[in-house]
């Protein structure tokens, strides 16, 4: 069951990231929040990627 409660948080992971939810996933009775903890932490990591970038823009640093 680890595996699998794994699998669906990095999948929830990596939807949040790009801002994308499957019901069917969420909606699972094992592994539903495994993944749509999965889909905050990666929309959660997503925003600081965005407000860091903005920040260095605006302080004139390359983001690179």
């Amino acid at each position: 069951m680890f595996e699998e409660s794994f699998q669906a948080y990095s999948a929830g992971h990596t939807d949040g990231a790009v801002g994308h939810r499957d019901p069917d996933r969420a909606d699972h009775p094992e592994t539903g929040p495994d993944y749509r903890v999965g889909v905050v932490d990666g929309s959660v990591a997503a925003f600081q990627a965005e407000l860091v970038a903005e920040v260095r823009r605006l302080l004139g640093k390359d983001t690179h």
